[in-house]
């Protein structure tokens, strides 16, 4: 059974199709938030330490930690950035972290500081990336997220795609790394624009499951982008994803019926238990006065988390 471990200094999480959905908060990016993006520049970590200890709050199982702040000199000013974002994160949450970076210089300076067993995120098809990240990943001995793109672009053909992930795995496999350490993105295009897009992502991930026998992730909201109420598109997708073999995705664990609809999947493709962390998380629930559903108490390493903290979570929420 592929296993993908990865770890932070205190906790290990293990992604496989065996395992839970792992959730991999996806706000600690800069990317279309000009706000966090001028914060960081400007020193100040506050919404940074906010959204991380919301995302864990809210359920997720790792943390992705960006920043790309600026296209100005991103090699220069972004490895000393992504160092000190990283390190302000490992030492505030639990969780492990993945890394991520287009810069090569930025992923290696992360990983020298890095506790315990990060995924890097990411490498592509195109040989210059492959020849700069993948020989690092074997130095620091981490797996590493696998875009299905290379030097041509993004194929609209699904075969396409396909055939640059088995290119990974196998020159992954060239520099000593096994395919358990290769987490494949098979790239999720939005249905708005391609009305086939989930039959076809469907289908790679039964391909790479059964073929390539590796994990796969994706980032979850490209699938709804550009259509009115994305959170009730990606709520839907979750469960099928998980149904066709997905292990994890990057997504925003902050939003209750998305984590309903992992936990959901999570309950019936029987790797939640005797269903005990739906029931530890929903044994109170109680619909709102007007109708709606009420969003369920956070879970932190299995127990309640009240307070601040809570608070704090039940605030993002409403974001």
């Amino acid at each position: 059974m592929t296993r993908t471990i990865v770890a932070s200094a205190t906790r290990e999480v293990v992604i496989g199709f065996d395992q839970p959905f792992c959730v991999i908060g996806e706000r600690i990016n800069p990317t279309g938030r000009k706000k966090l993006a001028a914060e960081m520049v400007e020193g100040n970590f506050d919404t940074v330490i906010k959204d991380a200890l919301e995302q864990v709050a809210a359920g997720a199982t790792m943390l992705d930690v960006n920043a790309g702040v600026t296209a100005v000199n991103p090699n220069e000013t972004e490895p000393p950035l992504l160092v000190q974002t990283l390190e302000i994160v490992q030492n505030l949450v639990d969780v492990p972290l993945s890394i991520d970076s287009s810069v090569t210089a930025a992923i290696e300076a992360a990983l020298k500081v890095a506790k315990g067993r990060p995924l890097v995120n990411s490498v592509t098809g195109e040989e210059e990336k492959l020849e700069a990240i993948l020989p690092l990943c074997r130095k620091y001995d981490v797996p590493v997220v696998a875009i299905s793109n290379d030097e041509t672009g993004i194929s609209m053909d699904p075969d396409v795609r396909f055939a640059v992930a088995k290119k990974i795995v196998e020159r992954a496999a060239d520099h000593g790394i096994k395919a358990h350490d290769i987490v494949v993105d098979p790239l999720v295009m939005p249905i708005g624009a391609l009305g086939s897009a989930g039959l076809q992502v469907f289908a790679l991930l039964r391909r790479l499951r059964e073929e390539l026998k590796v994990n796969t992730t994706c980032g979850l909201s490209n699938i709804s982008f550009g259509l009115p109420h994305r959170h009730g598109i990606n709520a839907g997708f979750i469960p099928m994803v998980i149904g066709a073999g997905m292990t994890s995705a990057i997504m925003n664990p902050c939003r209750p019926q998305e984590m309903e609809a992992v936990r959901a999947a999570n309950v019936l493709n029987g790797t939640d238990q005797n269903c005990g962390t739906w029931i530890m998380t929903y044994r109170d629930y109680k619909p709102a006065e007007n109708g709606a559903a009420a969003s369920a108490p956070a879970l932190v390493n299995g127990s309640r988390r009240g307070g601040r903290a809570a608070r704090a979570g039940a605030a993002a929420r409403m974001e």
